[in-house]
């Protein structure tokens, strides 16, 4: 069977060699040595992890050093606003699982635990390595949720179609998670239980009639279609999440032509004069349909961030960083907001390029020809 989108989630590239994995695994542990001396084995396990590469051309990290690298691998992620929090991550480990089943259904519990009763937990789960001559599997999603009727998700709605999903013929269908256990094998489906998606039913301050749009959105952004890297060590299968920030969605998800396209819809509703640019009908559409989405998430008890108070916490995630000698590598194009950028002040300041900050980090080699999502970044 040929599908016609988004076939495979195995990159084509070849394992690095023991010599760069036993290189970036020396990196790694010095890093950590520096950082977490109690979570530092030393020269035994230096030796420990020599012997092992030259043995099986990888290594296994301990529970500590895991930990400790999908936290810095947060902290490095260039295009996320959040990283304040780096250091409260919660880590599963659940390299012992390995098969769709297994995965699918610990997905589902990580969402359930990082929703939290809607007090959102910052957590990433994370399964097997890919070892040489052994490819994990994938997940093909984006995100653990994601909607079918969302333009973003046109292939992979596709793609559960082909596989025999029915869903999909509602507004805000939830698409089900997408796994691959091996080059050239047919991915399979699996629903998400209803009770581990928490959605916020969107709602006005001050306009009664916005409910009668029927719009909703998910409380837990969880990115999957990122490999996190640790110290040579790649794990394909690695969801985690934050919490959103309000723009993600009123601004960017909600609003972009691209996506839901809602600006004019939301112009009509408060009777805004579209005839003229000038009327700036845009930008006040923009402020509305915001303003409702964090009203919702606080009705409902849902954690989310405003682009305002977020902005100077990454400020002081920078002078945290800096007492520390640490960079922090930042994506300015990200980090500013997609609404009122120059009332924030990450506005007003240059930041260390992408890629300065050493050690782990979060990429898109999980899967081939993906554009660029959110991570721990503008989670969308």
């Amino acid at each position: 069977m040929r599908f016609s989108a988004l076939r495979t989630a195995f990159t084509r590239s070849l394992p690095p060699a023991p010599e760069a994995v036993w290189s970036a695994a020396q990196s790694f542990l010095a890093q950590l040595a520096r950082e977490d001396p109690a979570g530092y084995g030393g020269a035994e396990r230096l030796r420990e992890v020599r012997a092992e590469i030259a043995a099986t051309g990888t290594y296994e990290h301990t529970v500590q050093e895991l930990t400790f690298g999908a936290r810095v691998a947060w902290r490095n992620a260039a295009r996320c606003i959040g990283r304040l929090y780096w250091n409260s991550m919660n880590v599963r480990d659940l390299r012992h699982l390995e098969t769709s089943d297994e995965i699918a259904e610990q997905c589902a519990e990580h969402l359930r635990i990082a929703t939290n009763g809607g007090r959102i937990r910052p957590l990433i789960s994370v399964f097997a390595p890919d070892r040489p001559g052994r490819r994990t599997p994938r997940l093909l999603n984006e995100q653990l949720v994601r909607y079918a009727d969302d333009p973003r998700s046109r292939s992979r709605t596709a793609l559960a179609r082909e596989l025999g999903w029915k869903g999909g013929d509602k507004d805000f269908d939830v698409l089900p998670l997408i796994t691959q256990t091996a080059p050239g094998r047919t991915p399979r489906l699996h629903e998400l239980p209803g009770e581990a998606v928490l959605e916020v039913p969107l709602t006005h301050p001050a306009q009664p009639g916005f409910a009668a749009l029927g719009l909703r959105w998910y409380a837990v952004p969880a990115i999957c279609d990122m490999a996190l890297e640790i110290g040579g060590v790649t794990y394909p299968t690695a969801p985690f999440n934050g919490w959103y920030l309000g723009t993600e969605i009123g601004a960017r998800n909600l609003g972009d032509t691209d996506r839901y396209d809602l600006l004019p819809t939301v112009a009509e509703l408060f009777d805004l004069d579209t005839g003229d640019e000038r009327t700036l009908w845009k930008d006040r559409a923009l402020v509305e349909l915001n303003l409702a989405v964090l009203h919702s998430y606080q009705q409902a008890g849902v954690t989310m961030a405003d682009h305002h108070s977020e902005s100077a916490r990454f400020l002081t995630h920078i002078d945290r960083e800096a007492r520390h000698g640490r960079p922090v590598p930042t994506d300015w194009s990200w980090i500013v907001p997609p609404i009122s950028g120059s009332a924030t002040p990450v506005f007003h300041r240059y930041y260390d390029p992408p890629g300065a900050g050493p050690g782990p980090a979060f990429t898109h080699g999980a899967q081939d020809g993906h554009p660029c999502a959110a991570a721990t970044a503008r989670v969308g």
